[in-house]
């Protein structure tokens, strides 16, 4: 009975082994996909100037791939520079996100300029595309409005820059990188080459393509927060996340060129507005286009001495119908515009100028509109009248009915009958011009007459 007993058990357990490497087995084959599965990369790519809509699309998706647990995010970036504040915002989310984020300037001819520059050193590996430049960091002042004596500007300028060569030193030395290269970038703006930038130690690495960046990324540690990182990239799946339609928009209405436009479109919606109350098409638009204006402005380096020569420049356009100025005040209404225009965005930075070849076109589009508006105003002005006492001098009527003897009798008119007064003689049919209008009785003065001859007034 033992015996039988210990052969039953040595089944069981037999068989509870087998189980066991089966469910084993089932469980390895289950999890197998995932360990083979490739890490996943997001890019994110920016091809502008460094703006508030651009910090907040960079801010949004490093977020988003913190929450999907990415592998890590990479900014591909061309850019000559941008505002100070966006430039701030992405520094401190590179520095503060729960995964790597490696900055890789690319393609080849792009570059790190300005913001963008500082943007790489902050980042938790740095990489450029041959043929691609980084610096250039000196700070340019964005003041709209007038300077102060020359001292006090000088000491402004050099708070600016020192502040700045701090902020870059810091990042520098945070990273690991080559802090007098980041004082030389701010102070004397050098700009340096992709190869000499990494023996700079300024970057880290130097790779053509994006392979070439993960494989040159893969068995990276990194260490952040601290945790340490250690980058799986060989065959990491590439995941873009480009830039939404909102992020676009208004990213573009940034654009100094459209904010231009879009002021002048407003300031000539508003015009003919407060000109012609109850259009109100011309209002919305004016007023819709001054607002996105108004918000891109907030991201520009504006000049209001430009604003102010441009608004000048539609006051001048209409005066010009109030005075007869012999066409000065539309010459000084164009040289206003023109002057505004140059002078509306204040800086030497390219990125955060209008174009001249916008300034012209728009500018002579936009005067000859004025122009060409307060023309027909004139002129309608100045029309003879179709309606009413003065819009019936000058009028043909014919004759109905006259008076054999007198100077009274009906005449047809505008579809109407009416009693008239003028010379004697008047027979039915015959053709007669308005000259007056006495209450309800027109007077009339002969043109054609039965033997053709002209009659008088009566």
């Amino acid at each position: 009975m033992g015996r039988h007993q210990t052969s039953d058990e040595a089944s069981r357990h037999a068989a509870a082994r087998i189980a066991g490497r089966l469910a084993v087995i089932w469980l390895a084959v289950l999890l197998f996909p995932l360990v083979l599965r490739a890490a996943d990369v997001v890019v994110l790519d920016v091809r502008d100037a460094i703006t508030p809509p651009v910090a907040s699309y960079l801010i949004e998706n490093i977020d988003e791939a913190v929450v999907a647990g990415r592998e890590a995010v990479i900014i591909r970036m061309d850019t000559p520079g941008g505002l100070d504040t966006a430039m701030r915002d992405i520094i401190q989310k590179e520095l503060n996100a729960d995964i790597p984020v490696i900055v890789y300037v690319a393609p080849k001819g792009a570059r790190a300029a300005s913001a963008g520059a500082l943007i790489t050193l902050a980042a938790d590996v740095a990489a450029m595309a041959p043929g691609t430049n980084i610096g250039a960091a000196h700070p340019v002042s964005i003041a709209t409005g007038g300077e102060g004596a020359e001292g006090q500007s000088e000491t402004m300028t050099e708070k600016i820059t020192n502040d700045a060569v701090a902020y870059a030193k810091s990042i520098a030395r945070a990273k690991g990188r080559n802090e007098q290269w980041a004082e030389d970038a701010v102070k004397k703006s050098i700009s340096t080459p992709a190869e000499e930038a990494k023996d700079l130690k300024v970057i880290e690495i130097v790779a053509r393509d994006m392979g070439d960046l993960l494989d040159q990324l893969h068995g990276k540690v990194i260490e952040k927060n601290g945790s340490n990182f250690t980058l799986d990239t060989r065959d990491a799946n590439e995941i873009s996340q480009p830039m939404g339609l909102r992020y676009r928009l208004l990213s573009a209405i940034s654009n100094p060129n459209i904010a231009y436009i879009l002021m002048l479109i407003g300031m000539a919606g508003i015009f003919f507005e407060l000109s012609n109350p109850g259009l109100i098409l011309p209002g919305v638009i004016g007023g819709i286009s001054l607002i996105l204006a108004f918000f891109a402005f907030q991201t520009l380096p504006v000049n209001y001495a430009g604003v102010a020569l441009m608004i000048l420049a539609v006051i001048l356009f209409i005066a010009e119908v109030m005075v007869q100025s012999f066409g000065m005040l539309t010459i000084g209404g164009v040289v206003s515009m023109v002057l505004g225009s140059i002078l509306l965005f204040r800086t030497p930075e390219i990125y955060a100028q209008v174009s001249l070849g916008i300034i012209v076109p728009v500018t002579i589009l936009f005067t000859a509109f004025f122009v060409t508006t307060l023309y027909l105003v004139v002129r309608a002005h100045r029309a003879r009248s179709v309606s009413g006492t003065q819009g019936m001098i000058g009028e043909r009527a014919k004759v109905y009915s006259w008076s054999p003897d007198g100077t009274t009798g009906k005449v047809f008119c505008h579809g109407e009958y009416w009693n008239a007064r003028g010379p004697s003689g008047l027979q039915p049919g015959d053709e007669v011009e308005v000259t007056g209008l006495e209450g309800l009785t027109l007077i009339v003065r002969t043109v054609t007459g039965a033997d053709g001859s002209h009659g008088t007034n009566g």
